[in-house]
Parts: structure tokens; C-alpha cells; sequence
């Protein structure tokens, strides 16, 4: 299911936990997933939201409120 945003809400959940200060293998592990997929899901998202990198990406996602 996916949002307003385009995005889907694992890619929400991952931006969310990006702007907690969270790595890519501290994601993975706190979603019992590969970092991996973190590291697709973050692409992904990346593009949907026209980021450059993951700062960016979270920077774009408060803007638009998709994340707090």
C-alpha cells in the first residue's frame, strides 16, 4: 500500500529510522531484514522523493511530512 508520497511504507519506516541516526545495518537489524534491502529500499526512495543521498532524502521527507 502506498501513500500520498509515492512511497511504500517500509521505505517511510526506513527513512524514519535514517532520521533517528540509524545505519544501514542497524535498520536491517531492527526490521529483520538484509541490509540489502535497506540499501534498495533507500534507492528507491531516493528516487521517488528526487534525492541525492540520504540525508537529503530524510531532509525532503520532513519537509513534506511524509516522516517526523
Amino acid at each position: 500500500m502506498y501513500n500520498k508520497s509515492g512511497l511504500s511504507p517500509i521505505e517511510i519506516k526506513i527513512l524514519q529510522l535514517v532520521a533517528e541516526g540509524m545505519d544501514n545495518v542497524e535498520i536491517a537489524n531492527t526490521l529483520y531484514i538484509s541490509r540489502h534491502t535497506v540499501k534498495a529500499h533507500l534507492t528507491s526512495a531516493y528516487r521517488k522523493l528526487d534525492a541525492s543521498n540520504r540525508a537529503n532524502a530524510v531532509y525532503v521527507a520532513m519537509k513534506k511530512q511524509y516522516i517526523n
